[in-house]
């Protein structure tokens, strides 16, 4: 864990047995650093697309918009901090060893921070009004009551893909590949494409925190937490028992 290669999804932290290579600041403060930039980055982008998106272009431009610019930091920050940019994927890479724990809360703080950032820099950029037509590109597709449910089912879902990319593709070493930068952020254009009218498809505490903060819409926001955080709980599960490599399942290993 001490020295991640490309996309690895391993920050740069010390292992629990013995000295790692780099100074404390790149260790610790400069993976936080990253994860706050390349939040607001992509916070930014992914407002944007929705704050100037035309009635005739559907979910095609947000979708497009996410997923490209997040599999471009990836690939651009990822040896540094791993390329979380989500506090649901730096807790399902904690769970399955990629994060050391005591990195997990500052990557929160960092990529919350870096929401709300990347979420101020779109309204400052933005029409008035075209800002508010699009509630700050908050999420609001979820109206009432009846709708929670099929919200909350469908974030578990779709999240669970996304950190399945993550997961197997840049920390799983079984698995691991130089493409998880473009399938990671492939994952996002699909779970939008497919469940951006069902929830809204945030599948990212941080991206829906930034947005409720700077327009104040809390209305389910509930939702952005809770779905994508238990499927960060699934992901860590099936990764644990069933799916890993012999590293990092706990059963069925074998002789």
């Amino acid at each position: 864990m001490c020295d991640p290669e490309f996309g690895s999804g391993k920050a740069k932290e010390p292992s629990m047995g013995g000295r790692c290579h780099g100074s404390w600041y790149e260790r610790f403060l400069q993976p936080c650093l990253v994860e706050l930039l390349g939040s607001a980055l992509f916070i930014f982008i992914g407002c944007l697309s929705v704050i100037e998106n035309r009635t005739d272009t559907g979910l095609l431009q947000p979708a497009l918009a996410h997923g490209l610019a997040l599999g471009l930091i990836i690939a651009t920050l990822g040896n540094i901090s791993g390329g979380h940019f989500n506090p649901a994927v730096s807790l399902a890479a904690t769970l399955i060893g990629g994060l050391n724990l005591v990195m997990l809360l500052p990557y929160w703080i960092s990529q919350l921070c870096g929401g709300l950032l990347g979420a101020a820099l779109a309204k400052a950029v933005s029409p008035e009004e075209r800002f508010w037509n699009a509630s700050g590109a908050a999420f609001v597709t979820v109206q009432e009551p009846g709708q929670v449910v099929g919200a909350v089912v469908a974030e578990l879902i779709l999240t669970t893909l996304l950190a399945l990319a993550v997961c197997m593709g840049a920390i799983n070493e079984r698995t691991q590949g130089p493409l998880a930068p473009f399938s990671i952020g492939f994952a996002v254009t699909v779970d939008i494409l497919a469940g951006g009218a069902v929830s809204g498809a945030c599948m990212n505490p941080a991206r829906a925190f930034g947005p409720a903060v700077v327009a104040n819409h809390w209305a389910f926001h509930w939702i952005y937490w809770l779905g994508p955080l238990l499927a960060s709980l699934l992901v860590g599960m099936l990764i644990r028992l069933f799916i890993g490599d012999g590293k990092t399942r706990l059963i069925l290993k074998g002789r």
